[in-house]
């Protein structure tokens, strides 16, 4: 799935490690690290809540691009 991220980017903004963000919305620090790898995508309530702790929006977060094959 072409979900691209830039959770990395706005976490580090933040200054929290991935065990924090994790704290922070509810999730392990495995998921945060497989969401920023590309290995997951978060459900439409973790990303809002991924957002709403990073005072961002979504789409400023998480991009979809269609494959054009």
């Amino acid at each position: 799935m072409p979900l691209y991220n830039r959770l990395k980017e706005y976490r580090a903004r933040i200054d929290v490690n991935q065990q924090e963000m994790g704290r922070l919305v509810g999730v392990s620090r495995q998921t945060i690290s497989q969401i920023e790898r590309g290995d997951y995508s978060p459900s439409v309530s973790l990303a809002l809540k991924l957002a709403k702790a990073l005072d961002a929006r979504v789409e400023d977060i998480f991009t979809y691009e269609e494959d054009t094959e």
